[in-house]
């Protein structure tokens, strides 16, 4: 039996004809471990519901993110105070953006992320908090987005040398992007730290009607020998409960 736990990403299916309390008390019943960037006034309710917060987002904006040194303040101060609000809450990761380019180069761009980043990596880990940053696609969905290669993700990683951040691998994503998902995965595991799923193309549900083999992926995941979460992040295009059920046991099936 894999020690891999399933989550949710809140934004796809609240607000879909479901009651918050009643999606969260179905989520748990399904067998979820947990829900991703839902908002705080509802953290209450999930915990009640028997669900952890997986992950929230470390600092304001995909957009203008890391890779611009006049952000570079905010954010510190942003992700301090998050780092400070996951450790009372349990929660184990905070999501981080690169930002759009707007002209800057990929050199730069990582030089001015790790720079703020092995600022505020200590605090992090003395914290027990691990840093992701999400791989975007920037040809559909965030255009000039600058994290949109897992190789420039894990030169990042590199740079900054702190086993408190690493990557969210968005396998939708990345499929737009690069392609050689379970490839991608045996060879570079140990930077990632968070996975997301959805269908391509179309971001839909986990369906033999998109290109994604996520029984192999998920079994790929699995000999990497990860041990984290494994988040639902695709647009339901019915009952987001049973899409939801449907997900968790396409993953829990290829897992036994």
């Amino acid at each position: 039996m894999s020690s891999i736990k399933q989550s949710f990403s809140w934004w796809c299916y609240a607000d879909r004809a479901v009651a918050p309390q009643d999606l969260l008390h179905a989520a748990a019943k399904i067998g979820y471990a947990a829900v991703e960037m839902i908002e705080p006034e509802l953290w209450p309710m999930a915990h009640e519901a028997g669900l952890e917060i997986a992950t929230i987002s470390g600092h304001h904006g995909i957009d203008e993110g890391l890779n611009r040194p006049e952000n570079s303040e905010r954010i510190e101060q942003e992700l301090r105070k998050n780092i400070d609000i996951a450790v009372k809450y349990r929660i184990p990761a905070l999501i981080c953006f690169s930002g759009k380019r707007e002209g800057i180069s990929d050199a730069e761009g990582l030089e001015n992320c790790s720079e703020t980043l092995k600022r505020i990596m200590p605090y992090a880990e003395q914290a027990g908090i691990t840093l992701i940053m999400e791989l975007l696609n920037s040809k559909v969905n965030h255009p000039d987005y600058q994290c949109d290669t897992s190789a420039w993700g894990i030169q990042l990683c590199q740079k900054v040398d702190s086993p408190h951040f690493r990557l969210l691998y968005d396998i939708y994503h990345m499929q737009i992007m690069e392609g050689d998902i379970i490839r991608t995965i045996g060879e570079s595991h140990p930077y990632f730290a968070h996975y997301h799923t959805a269908g391509n193309p179309g971001r839909g549900p986990l369906s033999e009607e998109q290109e994604l083999n996520y029984p192999a992926i998920f079994k790929a995941i699995a000999q990497s020998g990860y041990t984290g979460y494994i988040g639902h992040e695709f647009i339901p295009e019915g009952n987001p409960i049973q899409e939801l059920e449907r997900a968790y046991h396409l993953c829990e099936d290829a897992l036994k």
